[in-house]
């Protein structure tokens, strides 16, 4: 808000140019982050990461190995949900901070996603299925049956995380786009408005 004085000593209040371009970049960029439809890729996060960790439960039946001894899952599900929780309220409230705030949470689980796939490919590699051994009535042991459907859930949950690894890396760049473009108006939006001194009167 700019205050002007004129010759009568009348206080004219005019229009500040700043805050009316802070306020069009402000609209630009929740249009810019609507664009890459946060909410969309958010609430796909938020599957993934309950979908990876109710896949889980079924491990903690039988031999614990190291995806079930590192808690793998639990922590990258919960991950996920976070950072698809984080992109749902950046699709409502479109502010650089909230920006911030899900850039670094998709960064955090993007690589989280990766340390995942690795575990779960170490683990799927040191756990081979144990070949049918038939039994009296012709049957395979149970055995066989608990090791491939360990194997093949874990061969679900790496491709779970393997989609959420794609797509925090694809909220990362939508992200980092918009920061870039509009990170220079950032200490304008958080600044406070300046307040009015009166000039001193002689």
């Amino acid at each position: 808000m700019a205050v002007a004085v004129t010759r009568d000593l009348t206080l004219q209040v005019q229009e500040d140019v700043n805050a009316v371009k802070l306020t069009d970049r402000q609209q630009a960029l929740r249009a810019a982050i609507q664009k890459g439809e946060p909410k969309c890729l958010g609430v796909s996060q938020v599957m993934l990461g309950l979908l990876v960790m109710s896949y889980s439960i079924p491990l903690h039946f039988y031999e614990a190995t190291e995806v079930v001894r590192l808690g793998v899952p639990w922590w990258s599900g919960l991950t996920f949900i976070t950072a698809g929780t984080v992109a749902i309220i950046l699709d409502k409230h479109s502010t650089i901070k909230i920006l911030q705030v899900c850039l670094i949470a998709s960064i955090v689980s993007a690589v989280l996603s990766v340390v995942a796939l690795i575990i779960y490919s170490i683990d799927i590699d040191k756990h081979p299925g144990v070949p049918c051994s038939k039994t009296v009535h012709g049957n395979c042991f149970h055995k066989y049956y608990a090791t491939h459907l360990s194997r093949g859930l874990k061969s679900s949950l790496l491709v779970f995380t393997l989609a959420q690894a794609v797509i925090s890396a694809v909220v990362c760049f939508l992200l980092f786009r918009q920061r870039r473009s509009f990170g220079q108006y950032a200490s304008l939006m958080e600044a406070p408005s300046p307040a009015l001194i009166p000039p001193e009167l002689n």
